[in-house]
């Protein structure tokens, strides 16, 4: 697979972008977790759609679970175990304490106490934050992994890249037609999620830059997985996600759903690690700043950022952050 377009960040043009050309990883047979971790302290997680994978991950490996990547058919793609691994008095495990809240719920349950730890691809938003200061609590956040956030076109779309200051302008409606950045003489559809959702607060911050997008009521969707299929289906559409996201839960391909370059610049793992793409986001673990030192939840905060972490972030796709 090749990037399509691409003027840095791949040898090949005319194709689709690959970027990250997910491998299967080796077992790391000296994994180290956290001692004395178990079911009965294992600590409340929550995340995000796009955290899922990692969340379910991590907690399969302390606990020292075999685990499987299970989906299709339409589903997105997860990890976890089967049923009779998990000892009597916990087959609920996994409903309980490694929750998806999505982004905004997932911050909402921290802040309000009903989970001690959150995984998510951004920091707080105004509206949390907000929230947050009038219950009298603060968060700490720290970024362990990378990410690239990628914009997506219907595969019939012969536009390769656009630029940053394009992207813009396509957001604020100042263009609004295809043929003005190369394309076919063809309205913009463009497809937006909603405020505070995880992808639509960080394409405010990382791509926008504080600019006021334009409304685009008709394809606002809420869940990520209908961002794609918008795209698939509507010939002149423009969306974005996470490329991991994108990649390695929906595993939708760059064939299916092609991402296209910025500033001729695709999203491999090259151009994140050195940070030429210009649209890196990171993924960030969160907590309340009043967390015990001593819990097994502070525990996992310290161990993600470990190295002893950093074979699972790969694991599911994403680049660890060199502490």
């Amino acid at each position: 697979m090749v990037c399509a377009g691409c003027g840095k960040g791949t040898e090949k043009l005319n194709s689709h972008c690959p970027c990250f050309e997910r491998t299967e990883t080796e077992v790391n047979e000296n994994f180290v977790g956290i001692d004395n971790i178990s079911f009965e302290n294992y600590p409340r997680v929550d995340g995000s759609t796009s955290a899922n994978v990692l969340n379910n991950m991590v907690a399969c490996k302390l606990l020292n679970l075999p685990y499987v990547w299970f989906g299709g058919g339409g589903m997105e793609w997860g990890v976890g175990t089967y049923l009779e691994n998990i000892p009597e008095g916990y087959k609920d495990f996994f409903r309980e304490r490694v929750k998806t809240s999505q982004t905004h719920g997932a911050f909402m349950n921290l802040i309000d106490g009903d989970a001690d730890i959150i995984l998510t691809h951004r920091t707080i938003s105004p509206d949390e934050r907000a929230h947050a200061n009038d219950v009298g609590v603060t968060l700490t956040e720290i970024s362990i992994a990378l990410d690239a956030f990628a914009f997506m076109v219907n595969k019939s779309n012969r536009v390769q890249s656009l630029k940053v200051e394009q992207v813009q302008k396509i957001f604020t409606q100042k263009i609004t037609n295809w043929k003005e950045v190369g394309g076919n003489h063809a309205s913009i559809q463009v497809v937006t999620r909603p405020r505070n959702s995880g992808s639509e607060e960080v394409f405010r911050e990382l791509v926008m830059g504080g600019i006021e997008p334009a409304d685009f009521p008709y394809f606002m969707v809420n869940p990520m997985w209908e961002v794609l299929d918008v795209i698939v289906n509507t010939a002149n559409s423009l969306g974005y996600t996470f490329y991991n996201y994108k990649e390695v839960i929906a595993r939708r391909p760059c064939n299916e759903v092609p991402v296209i370059a910025i500033n001729g610049i695709c999203p491999v793992e090259e151009t994140v690690k050195n940070g030429t793409y210009p649209f890196i986001s990171e993924v960030h673990v969160a907590i309340r700043s009043d967390l015990d030192r001593n819990s097994m939840a502070y525990k996992l905060y310290e161990w993600l950022q470990s190295e002893n972490a950093k074979t699972t972030i790969t694991e599911c796709g994403f680049i660890p952050i060199v502490f």
